[in-house]
């Protein structure tokens, strides 16, 4: 499964790094199909927020979360100036928690809801 990072560059600005999750076959359940299962790190807490205007200044990652686009469509730009677009399905893991950090931008019409899983 792919997804991608915001870390913090080495110039303390923040930049896109892609990522995989591993998936293996598991069984889950009795009379259930083996299901692909990936482990993703967590801290508890999954938060959901909805917002009418996700747009936002410049900031770094209040801690590292994975954040999932549940509906919307949001576009993130980095210290770089490289911009990527995220809707629903897509997996970002937050993490340029120092630095410059980055800006996020509702794309099109609200609501923007996602899921927030600290690590």
């Amino acid at each position: 499964m792919r997804f991608t990072k915001i870390s913090v560059s080495p110039d303390g600005g923040s930049a896109f790094e892609d990522g995989h999750i591993d998936l293996t076959d598991q069984h889950v359940a009795d009379g259930v199909p083996p299901m692909a299962l990936g482990l993703l790190p967590s801290a508890g807490g999954v938060r959901y927020v909805r917002s009418d205007a996700f747009d936002s200044t410049a900031h770094p990652a209040p801690r590292e979360q994975w954040v999932v686009m549940l509906r919307g469509v949001i576009e993130v730009t980095v210290s770089d100036g490289h911009r990527r677009r995220f809707g629903p399905g897509d997996l970002v893991l937050a993490a340029d928690t120092t630095g410059a950090g980055h800006t996020t931008a509702g794309v099109g019409q609200p609501p923007f809801d996602a899921l927030f899983i600290p690590l």
